[in-house]
């Protein structure tokens, strides 16, 4: 007997969607039955995965997620081409400058900012305003991080993007919860995509490697598809009444101190 597609009929945005995590959910997600458009700078990486899919089912359009028009006219593209949307998953971002606070470069971490967060915040703005016009009991997904909760985990400019964009979930969570919208994100700890790969200058399988070193959950490293495992989790009615939640995806990495583990 098939088994019912955990998004049978439903409608998709997947922001940074063209590499990586982004990538992987697309995939996930079209697999799983829902129409997907992916939003992206990487204009030829989208179109070749919207190329590599059902071309009735995936589709690329160009997004800066730091110009709000360009996010307003993403989703309007999504609601005429498909009709609806139900699943807003804001992926992009970046890891920005790698400098401290002593060094740090504050245009460098205005853009980190405007990426990271006020990036994610135009997509839930707009996604919640067209689940709302359209009475539609949606769902919004954000990528955040471990380095959201902790500190020292990350550059200071990502780490305070990610801590800022917890709020912006759980306050967006509060308020839209009267339309019946869910509001979650799914924290990662290191995946080796093509961002952290170049931002760190090193190997997926170096990356990997580093991670697993410092990892608390051994014998597994963690990728991009465990992340999309986790947002199509969220995106799916199986997470009908889950909302204000932080989805980490970390093998206990984040409440383990490893530092008396050691002392043992």
């Amino acid at each position: 007997m098939e088994t019912k597609q955990r998004l049978e009929g439903k409608v998709a945005i997947l922001t940074g969607g063209a590499s990586g995590i982004g990538a992987e959910s697309v995939k996930l997600f079209a697999e799983n039955g829902a129409s997907v458009v992916i939003a992206d700078v990487q204009d030829e990486l989208g179109h070749q995965l919207a190329a590599s899919s059902s071309p009735l089912k995936v589709s690329y359009h160009h997004c800066d997620v730091r110009d709000e028009k360009q996010v307003e006219q993403t989703i309007a593209f999504a609601v005429h081409k498909y009709g609806r949307l139900d699943v807003m998953f804001s992926n992009a971002g970046i890891d920005g400058s790698l400098a401290g606070i002593l060094d740090l470069d504050l245009n460098a971490f205005d853009n980190t900012m405007a990426v990271n967060v006020r990036g994610v915040a135009a997509t839930i703005k707009h996604a919640a305003r067209a689940m709302v016009a359209a009475n539609t009991r949606g769902s919004i997904i954000c990528t955040a991080s471990v380095a959201g909760s902790r500190g020292g985990s990350a550059p200071f400019g990502y780490t305070a993007s990610k801590h800022a964009l917890l709020g912006l979930v759980r306050s967006a969570c509060s308020e839209l919860g009267a339309y019946g919208i869910r509001v979650n994100c799914v924290s990662p700890y290191a995946v080796a995509t093509p961002l952290t790969c170049r931002y760190s200058n090193k190997s997926a399988d170096e990356v990997e490697a580093i991670g697993m070193f410092s990892a608390n959950l051994k014998g597994i490293p963690l990728k991009a598809t465990h992340i999309a495992e986790a947002a199509l989790f969220l995106a799916s009615d199986e997470s009908a009444y889950v909302s204000g939640l932080d989805l980490t995806v970390d093998g206990g990495f984040s409440v383990v101190n490893r530092l008396l583990l050691a002392s043992d």
